[in-house]
């Protein structure tokens, strides 16, 4: 049958020539494409085929030695495959091994010979020592020569001093002993409103000048219980009073410009977000004013059982946070309303929640700080609702400030210390404590600049500290401690009225 098909096969090919002499055909005969196979194979067994790495080459194989290696054990194949190669198959294999790993080694790391280099190590070796150094573990190498030309002034590293004295001290008489109010407040245009009794006082940072603006005399026990100055200008300012109202103030006319009601008692805790004024009061609720409209009332947000003392919204204004004395911490979306409730409700402190600041540096990361029977620093992310952390002061928390230029974090405490304490964020370890202080620190604020705290305490004393101030901020004189915005230079306490 075999025989047959070749003679067709060639009967077919002759045919095929005689009919087209002038056309090239690549058919071979069928007993010709054998003898070509058989030499193809010969000739390959001698040869050893690299290929790649990662795709063999099947020419190279010699597939009765694989199909012998798969029916034996695997002690007894490395041994018939080593006797299966010729010896000058394994010399060609050893030299294209080499060869291969010289080139890998000139590609990655620039030299041939591994073995012999030092890939671990500068390209260049330092300079030679100068040879009267006395002890040679005192020499100190540059990394280049620019650096090394610099003087030595020039090589100290640029450290921050945090001085642990306050700058400045200001009397702040009848300034209440309460812990649920929030008399202080900061603007970005460098004035600070403080709350004594019954009326508010502006004290300009930048050039000392106190001005009386509004009192509030409304019964003998009738009080201002909270301060808020609206964010981005710093041309009106919230006025929270006993009796349940919110008064907003133009304070460059000098001028209420309207009040607003809505609380049944006291309002002790004031927060802005944009036009939105958040207000929180012993009535136990949280009101939602628009201040822009003539009925600013846009929501009332029940969750407490006693007074809100502690508002703040977060940094993009998504999120707030509003802590009472029912121990209660809880986070609500800036479209909540009465009949949504609060995203989250935390139970874990164990007093008063009134110390409340947003990070920022990290999106919705929250620290909250306890009364006397928690005395506890909590860490909240607010997207998810987890407890990152909780660290015990040993002490009231009164109130929290991120450092806008560090990772940092300053509480201020009652009894028995009243100290300020500066942590680093996030191992809560102690960088410094500040003293001073004879009663417990209830306020504190940061200035425009995020460089100087202050706190205000109930010893009726407001004192200035430069503990966020950068490295390389200017140090302040005590000859300008002196000057500024007091009568006299031989003291550095003034009355804040």
């Amino acid at each position: 049958m075999t025989r047959s098909v070749v003679d067709y096969e060639n009967l077919l090919e002759n045919s095929f020539t005689d009919a087209n002499k002038f056309i090239k055909t690549s058919i071979r005969p069928r007993w010709e494409r054998k003898k070509l196979q058989q030499q193809e194979e010969r000739r390959t067994l001698g040869t050893v085929i690299g290929g790649d790495r990662f795709i063999p080459n099947r020419a190279g194989m010699n597939m009765d030695l694989c199909k012998h290696l798969m029916r034996t054990s695997s002690s007894d194949s490395n041994e018939d495959l080593q006797k299966a190669v010729p010896d000058d198959v394994k010399a060609v294999s050893d030299d294209k091994k080499s060869m291969y790993a010289s080139n890998l080694s000139s590609a990655l790391l620039g030299v041939e010979d591994v073995k012999g280099s030092r890939i671990m190590s500068y390209q260049e070796k330092a300079p030679a020592p100068k040879g009267d150094t006395v002890n040679n573990l005192n020499i100190l190498y540059s990394a280049s020569a620019a650096a090394a030309r610099q003087p030595k002034a020039n090589a100290k590293l640029v450290t921050r001093q945090i001085p642990t004295a306050p700058s400045r001290i200001l009397d702040a008489p009848d300034l209440m002993n309460d812990y649920y109010l929030n008399l202080i407040s900061w603007s970005d245009t460098n004035i600070l409103a403080v709350a004594l009794g019954q009326t508010v006082f502006l004290w300009d940072a930048g050039s000392g000048d106190i001005q009386e603006l509004c009192s509030f005399e409304n019964g003998p026990n009738a009080h201002i219980s909270s301060v808020s100055w609206v964010q981005q200008g710093g041309a009106h300012l919230a006025v929270g009073t006993s009796s349940g109202t919110t008064q907003l103030w133009d304070v460059q006319a000098g001028k209420q410009l309207r009040s607003m009601d809505g609380h049944t008692d006291r309002v002790g805790s004031l927060a802005w977000n944009r036009h939105i004024l958040s207000t929180g009061s012993r009535d136990t609720t949280i009101v939602q004013h628009d201040v822009r409209v003539a009925r600013h009332n846009t929501a009332v947000l029940n969750s407490h059982t006693q007074e809100v003392c502690g508002l703040a919204w977060s940094p993009d204004g998504e999120m707030l946070a509003s802590g009472g004395n029912d121990n209660l911490l809880c986070l609500w979306d800036s479209a909540a309303s009465a009949r949504s409730g609060p995203r989250f409700r935390f139970t874990d402190h164990q007093a008063a929640v009134k110390a409340l600041a947003w990070s920022p540096h990290e999106r919705h990361l929250l620290a909250s700080g306890g009364g006397t029977a928690d005395r506890t620093i909590k860490f909240w992310n607010s997207h998810t609702g987890a407890l990152l952390n909780s660290i015990d002061t040993d002490s009231q928390v009164c109130s929290l400030q991120w450092n806008p230029h560090e990772k940092e974090i300053l509480s201020s405490h009652g009894y028995a210390r009243n100290q300020l304490t500066l942590w680093k964020y996030p191992s809560m370890s102690k960088i410094k404590e500040f003293e001073g202080h004879t009663s417990r620190v209830l306020f504190t604020a940061v200035s425009p600049d995020g460089g100087t705290v202050m706190s205000a305490a109930a010893d009726e004393t407001l004192r200035f500290w430069d503990i966020f101030a950068p490295a390389h901020a200017k140090k302040t004189t005590h000859k300008e401690i002196y000057s500024v915005g007091s009568s006299s230079k031989t003291s550095w306490t003034t009355h804040i009225r």
